[in-house]
């Protein structure tokens, strides 16, 4: 099949042609199996490519709440963090299947917006500190680039400081306060 004919990577052109954005997709000829593969095959720095992760958070009906976390490829989630400013407290992250499910996306092809269904999406603040950023576009190989501005906008994502490092770097002085660390781990 070919990669622009994909669902997947249709929906997410879709979803953004809605919003007056025309996506710049880059097709690949192999998937990427890390982070550091994506930003070589992009040619850019590891910090410009938005990882999409997917957590969830139980709730007495049955269906989770689904929050996509756009994270820069050098940094990881602390669950802390992005349980404080989602205000969801028993986060984790999501299965593949729950993935699948939840976004109509495959791990590893989840993009930052076009999702199956509703989900928040939480923006890691380091992430606008480049001019442009790279992210999976729905599809095996597929990327795509777009402004960090942008790209909030497309996914009405909460940009906030998720990453395991965020908040400390933002106020080094703190960082010895004991009461001001927050709980919960060191991310996904």
């Amino acid at each position: 099949m070919n990669e622009t004919s994909s669902p997947g990577l249709q929906t997410l052109v879709g979803a953004a042609a809605r919003k007056g954005v025309a996506l710049d997709v880059r097709l690949m000829p192999a998937g990427f199996n890390s982070e550091e593969e994506a930003a070589a095959a992009a040619g850019v720095d590891l910090g410009q490519i938005v990882t999409s992760l997917v957590f969830v958070a139980p709730r007495r009906e049955g269906r989770p709440v689904t929050i996509v976390c756009l994270v820069s490829g050098r940094n990881r989630v602390d669950l802390g963090y992005l349980a404080a400013v989602t205000g969801e407290v028993d986060l984790r992250p999501a299965t593949e299947r729950e993935t699948l499910e939840l976004t109509g996306y495959s791990v590893g092809t989840v993009p930052p917006f076009g999702h199956g269904r509703n989900v928040s999406t939480v923006m890691d603040q380091d992430l606008a500190q480049y001019e442009w950023v790279w992210a999976a576009a729905g599809a095996v190989g597929a990327q795509f680039r777009v402004a960090p501005q942008t790209l909030r906008m497309l996914g009405n994502a909460m940009v906030a400081p998720v990453a395991a490092t965020s908040w400390r770097h933002s106020s080094p002085a703190r960082q010895e306060e004991p009461g001001l660390q927050f709980g919960g781990g060191a991310g996904a």
